[in-house]
């Protein structure tokens, strides 16, 4: 006798891996609906996300089209070198004179003074608070620094007229004495009020340090923290771990912060105003009273200016512009060479 073979499975029902699946058909149009909306939504937030980035780049070329036209009728009527005559006269009447050799020279000098002062401190502030400090002192630490970049401009100068010019003479005394030689510090004016490049790129230090110090603090967190057991696995000191893994990876970071905070010393105007004494002359001795920044010149004398004095104060006002952009310019610059330290091939 031959038995029957078995029924097929396959012809007897659906298969089993389809049992209890609903239709294929019946998750089609949800799925293509939700997948519509979905391209709408990328295809709305790319377009506000360009959008944004070619208005301010409009925005950018209307600024620097409306100051380089005016810049042009002031430069044209200008009998002396816009670059190297050390006055400012431009509403005389005869002969108008004006430049922009000692306004450069402020803006460069006391800027470049802040740094000095600044970026050591705000990177030692910065490592203090992330990998020295106990968390219960390093969490109000950290509100304190962000709370003194809120500080209105207007208070740094005037506690700088009022508190820090008549206390530096002691200071200004023992530079000129010892580092005289290096005829930096050498002071023409002994006991002369301290209002000088120097008085002002102590005052631009302090307000730049809140900046820097935030930036690079949330920097120095960011360090993978396999990096830092690592390094103290193979017996490096808790200096040592900072030097090889930390900073390297922060370099970038800093470079940011610190180009953050040199953009608002460049363009510092109340504080400096507040303190500096407005002068035409041009000295070397940064302990001298007397000088000018851009952004001081403008607030000065804005007010008091004429047609012509407006857009030679627009031409000192394109000159900075065009400062600060090579400064944001070669700060990319370094960063890009410095990739290897970024967080992304770290």
């Amino acid at each position: 006798m031959t038995s029957s073979p078995p029924p097929d499975s396959e012809q007897s029902g659906p298969p089993a891996s389809n049992q209890g699946r609903p239709p294929a058909s019946a998750g089609t149009p949800k799925q293509s609906s939700l997948k519509g909306n979905s391209r709408f939504g990328d295809s709305l937030f790319f377009g506000l996300s360009a959008g944004s980035g070619i208005l301010l780049l409009a925005i950018m070329a209307a600024i620097a089209g409306f100051l380089i036209y005016r810049s042009g009728i002031a430069i044209s009527k200008d009998h002396t070198n816009f670059l190297t005559t050390f006055g400012w006269d431009p509403d005389n009447i005869l002969k108008p004179s004006f430049g922009i050799a000692v306004l450069a020279f402020g803006t460069v000098v006391s800027a470049a003074i802040a740094m000095v002062i600044a970026v050591p401190v705000a990177i030692g502030i910065a490592l203090f608070i992330s990998h020295y400090a106990p968390r219960r002192i390093a969490q109000p630490f950290a509100y304190l620094v962000d709370l003194l970049a809120a500080v209105p401009s207007i208070v740094y100068g005037l506690w700088g007229a009022l508190f820090l010019v008549p206390h530096l003479n002691g200071l200004m005394s023992w530079l000129n004495e010892y580092l005289g030689w290096t005829y930096i510090f050498k002071t023409t004016h002994p006991g002369a009020p301290a209002r000088s490049l120097f008085t002002v790129g102590i005052i631009l230090a302090i307000m730049i340090l809140p900046i820097i110090t935030a930036v690079s603090r949330e920097v120095f967190r960011q360090v993978p923290r396999m990096h830092e057991e690592a390094a103290l696995a193979l017996g490096a000191t808790r200096w040592e771990m900072i030097r090889t893994a930390v900073l390297p990876f922060g370099r970038p970071g800093i470079i940011s912060a610190s180009m953050l905070g040199l953009g608002r010393a460049l363009g510092e105007t109340i504080a400096v105003a507040t303190v500096l004494s407005s002068s035409s002359e041009l000295s070397l001795h940064i302990l001298d009273a007397g000088g000018g920044t851009f952004a001081q010149n403008i607030a000065l004398k804005f007010g008091e200016a004429g047609s012509l004095g407006k857009d030679a104060l627009m031409a000192a006002g394109l000159v900075l512009f065009a400062i600060t952009l090579l400064v944001n310019g070669a700060a990319r610059l370094i960063i890009a060479r410095r990739k290897e330290y970024s967080g992304a091939n770290a």
